[in-house]
């Protein structure tokens, strides 16, 4: 498929601002020098054109006029070449007998032959005196006058073009040369004024590339140092200015943003903290009434019940959230190396008890795979899994997970072919307090934190979570970076 012209058009201009201004800056040379060169040929050209025409104005058509009487040359007749210029033209036109034609060579005279292409040119110059251009085919381009002879015949006087013409083109030789030197030179010269005088710019470029290549989503950012501004009243020096104070802007939004999430992430702790014990005794007080052996009415039995396992799930979350905060703080992990194949392989087991309805598909492989990691939160993380994937679909769903180490890492992937998440979901789905039915039972227990814990899991032992859902199928996939060892046992 060929390139459209105006593809090819885009193609070759420059693209940055440096090569637009010094394709500009030499273009415009460019035009100037061919305007310059055009007005001088042709005002040279028109200048020795005259000269041509004043010396054939001089001669009085002196050569052509002895040409006029007969044919056999004699004393009175012979032509004249005295004054005439090698190369000097002279024909007779005479009506219905055609014309004699000769040219000076070296002080004498040479008869030239003439087609019937020359006789028509020559009998189509205007007879009026003044010089007309006019190529011949034996002698080339002449500047011509004719005037009529005292016989009713006409004279024409010429004088040949041809020197006209090289001293013509040795004048576009030479302002081809000077121009291309002088162009090669401004585009060398211009490239370096202009990189030179687009420093700054250049700089503000880097700035704002540094800028966009920050995390700005969240945690504590390192903003750049300002831009050197040198001359605050030029374009760029206003630019720089400009992107300065945005950055200054932007530092001060993201400082009170980290100390916002500081605090909030300090009174998670604190609050999950303080919680923990009054949730502790309540859970303990409500065991204990309910060991009572005493009569208790059905509706207080009931109302404790209820009070225990609300205690249970409200226990959970405080843990939930005590986890997260910690892990934000970055002071959760309890590194050391890791089983991950036994870890899938309990943690599956452990889903499979709980979800004896689904399939449960387990796929490992052959050698035993190992991380350095966290192994109770690693636990957890792939307990959340699938404990998602089992709360999430009905009864008779294949719930498969496989394990698998590549060279980009390892790979966990819980798949199911329940109903699916949907679309408007799928995007916050790691989020915290996420739930598809936001007005749905919770007699599962459920705290709407566990996909968020995976996330934050799996981000503080440096890997990612992805999920992804559609055509009847969901797939988690988490991906951990490759130990420093062979990733075996």
């Amino acid at each position: 498929m060929r390139p459209s012209p105006g593809a090819v058009a885009r193609a070759l201009v420059p693209r940055t601002l440096r090569g637009q201004l010094t394709t500009g800056l030499v273009a415009l040379l460019a035009l100037a020098c061919a305007a310059v060169g055009i007005t001088t040929v042709l005002g040279l050209s028109g200048f020795l054109v005259g000269r041509l025409d004043q010396q054939l104005s001089a001669s009085d058509g002196r050569f052509a006029a002895s040409l006029e009487h007969e044919n056999t040359p004699d004393a009175d007749n012979t032509p004249d070449t005295r004054g005439q210029s090698e190369g000097t033209f002279g024909a007779r036109l005479l009506p219905g007998t055609g014309a004699r034609a000769a040219v000076v060579q070296e002080d004498s005279d040479a008869s030239v032959p003439l087609s019937p292409a020359d006789r028509r040119a020559l009998a189509a110059v205007p007879v009026d005196g003044h010089g007309h251009s006019v190529r011949l085919s034996g002698l080339g381009p002449y500047r011509l006058t004719a005037v009529r002879g005292d016989d009713h015949d006409v004279l024409v006087t010429g004088l040949p073009l041809r020197p006209v013409e090289a001293t013509v083109h040795r004048l576009e030789a030479v302002e081809a040369a000077v121009f291309g030197v002088a162009l090669a030179a401004t585009g060398t010269a211009g490239a370096l004024w202009v990189r030179i005088s687009l420093r700054p710019l250049r700089l503000v470029t880097a700035t704002a590339a540094s800028v966009a290549e920050l995390p700005l989503a969240s945690g504590e950012v390192a903003m750049p140092e300002p831009v050197p501004v040198t001359a605050p009243d030029t374009e760029v020096g206003q630019v720089g200015t400009a992107v300065n104070r945005m950055l200054g802007h932007v530092g001060d939004a993201l400082e009170r943003r980290q100390a916002s999430e500081e605090r909030l992430r300090r009174f998670a702790a604190d609050a999950s903290h303080e919680l923990r014990t009054p949730v502790a005794n309540i859970r303990g007080h409500t065991e204990l009434a309910l060991r009572q052996k005493s009569p208790v009415p059905a509706q207080v039995l009931r109302s404790l019940d209820r009070i225990q396992s609300e205690s249970v799930r409200m226990s959970r979350l405080v843990d939930d959230l005590l986890l997260l905060a910690r892990i934000d703080a970055g002071h959760a992990l309890d590194l050391g190396p890791v089983d991950l194949t036994r870890l899938v392989l309990d943690a599956t087991d452990d889903a499979r008890a709980a979800g004896p309805g689904h399939r449960w598909l387990l796929d490992l492989p052959a050698r035993a795979v190992a991380v350095t990691g966290d192994d109770h939160r690693l636990h957890q993380a792939v307990g959340n899994l699938l404990a998602n994937a089992r709360s999430h679909t009905p009864a008779g769903t294949e719930i498969s997970v496989r394990l698998a180490a590549g060279p980009d890492g390892i790979r966990l992937t819980v798949a199911d072919n329940g109903p699916g998440i949907p679309a408007r979901l799928l995007p916050e789905v790691f989020g915290r307090f996420v739930r598809a039915d936001r007005g749905r039972s919770r007699k599962d227990g459920g705290t709407g934190l566990g996909l968020a814990i995976v996330r934050a899991v799996v981000t503080a032992h440096g890997g990612r979570v992805e999920a992804a859902s559609g055509d009847g199928r969901t797939v988690f996939t988490v991906v951990l970076p490759v130990p420093p060892h062979d990733g075996s046992y």
